[in-house]
């Protein structure tokens, strides 16, 4: 049962009504039979002190579900308020690699505490998965599937997924393993049903099989999911015998939280993983004010190049009028460069060794974006600018700004479309070289390329 967000607001008013008056009959029936994410946002909604007692009134298996849905903040309220009876019910109800994601997210008094809580077996694959990078596909995996042997029949394999199904992650797809845990191949539950009961899985398995390795980045992996639209995908260690897998809804978050961190950086914002309204005004002031000082001193050299060329602008002050307009012009052209270029890199569309093609394909829409550009702004100047305005523009000076358009264009695109390239090469995140930096840098050259053509045209 789903709510659109109005439908919620209105359920919200009511619980607290219901919560006010101790109603907790109610209360639990009001929210039951709804998505564990829109329970998660109502709980969150309310105030703060109310969020244990309706966690309380969830039946225990939705209770678990709802608990990962919730932000780290409210999940480690709960956990400090929680009897060790409760965490335990919580923690056993969890599939494991939502155990780690919380884990993973907790200061470490209250990860002693889970762990303290946790079976043996759960404690020690929590452990195990801890162990990896964390940015690598172990990390995001789960050890809650099912294999199968391949010698096993289809009615062998029937009574292991009645056996032990319920507690596993999915069994719309299960892996087929030799003795020794090598991935031999995959069959789904569907192939399992319509199979005689005599099959073997080797008979009826499929090899045509795309894994993952446990040291993977975890985003390569998520692609993987986009580019083929799995449910599920096995992950393998060097020596290609299965150690868990990782599901759709793990992916997702994966994507989710790259492409956050790449708009952030790109943005000269430094990542945060906490929603907006959560966030602290000192977080964000800590995650922005770096950048902008970097960004600020940088902007120093622009400064410096203006101050050199005083007298050239002294003698010729229309020049000045505009120097904003061809500054914001390079800095969009390598904006739009860098930002494709970004995007490609992360969609694994470009490498490192397309350069050159990228270059080349940017430098012929540097060439035809900055006629068009120049060629328009020429009939700007001469008829706006000298007869409509009266500003005091020659062809000279028209000339000057125009073949600068022409070639700041070309230098931001050239810009714009290599840094992201370059920094993916030294292995720094591209989306680092976005619009911020490729501005600042292509303010300087389009500044050097005006003055240029302002002393050598104009003779000042």
């Amino acid at each position: 049962m789903t709510f659109q967000k109005e439908g919620l607001e209105e359920l919200i008013e009511r619980m607290e009504s219901y919560l006010n008056e101790k109603k907790y009959v109610l209360a639990r029936e009001a929210i039951v039979e709804l998505e564990p994410i829109d329970i998660a946002y109502i709980m969150e909604t309310l105030p703060e002190d109310t969020i244990p007692v309706v966690f309380r009134l969830l039946p225990k298996e939705l209770a678990a579900e709802v608990f990962v849905e919730l932000e780290n903040d409210s999940q480690e309220k709960l956990i400090k308020g929680f009897s060790k009876a409760e965490l335990k019910e919580v923690i056993d109800e969890l599939y494991l690699d939502d155990a780690v994601d919380i884990i993973e997210e907790m200061p470490a008094n209250v990860v002693k505490r889970i762990l303290s809580t946790a079976d043996p077996e759960t404690r020690r694959d929590i452990n195990n998965i801890l162990q990896y990078p964390e940015d690598s596909t172990g990390s995001i995996m789960t050890t809650e599937y099912i294999d199968l042997k391949s010698t096993m029949t289809v009615e062998d394999a029937l009574k292991k997924i009645r056996r032990v199904g319920q507690d596993m992650e999915t069994i719309n797809v299960m892996y087929v393993v030799d003795a020794d845990r090598h991935l031999l191949g995959f069959v789904s539950i569907r192939t399992v049903l319509l199979s005689d009961e005599n099959d073997t899985m080797e008979e009826i398995m499929d090899t045509g099989v795309i894994s993952a390795s446990t040291l993977d980045d975890q985003e390569m992996t998520a692609r993987k999911f986009e580019k083929y639209d799995f449910l599920t995908m096995p992950v393998v260690d060097k020596e290609n015998r299965l150690v868990g897998i990782v599901t759709i809804d793990d992916a997702l978050d994966v994507l989710v939280e790259e492409t956050t961190e790449d708009i952030e950086r790109m943005a000269a914002i430094s990542p945060s993983y906490k929603p907006y309204l959560n966030t602290s005004v000192i977080e964000t002031v800590k995650s922005r004010i770096p950048w902008l000082l970097l960004l600020m001193v940088s902007a120093t050299f622009t400064g410096q190049i203006i101050s050199s060329f005083e007298d050239a602008l002294a003698s010729v002050t229309i020049l000045t009028a505009y120097i904003p307009m061809l500054m914001d012009t390079g800095g969009n052209s390598g904006s739009q460069a860098s930002v494709t270029i970004i995007r490609g890199i992360s969609l694994d569309e470009i490498s490192m060794k397309d350069i050159g093609k990228v270059v080349w394909k940017e430098m012929r829409v540097a060439v035809i974006v900055g006629a068009i550009l120049a060629a328009c702004n020429f009939a700007k100047l001469m008829l706006v600018d000298r007869l409509l305005f009266h500003n005091p523009i020659t062809v000279a000076v028209a000339l000057v700004i125009c073949l600068t358009l022409v070639f700041t264009v070309f230098a931001a695109k050239l810009v714009g479309c290599t840094l992201p390239i370059f920094a993916k090469g030294l292995g720094f995140d591209p989306a680092v070289m976005a619009s911020p930096f490729i501005t600042t840098i292509v303010d300087a050259i389009s500044l050097l390329i005006y003055f240029e053509f302002a002393t050598t045209l104009l003779h000042i």
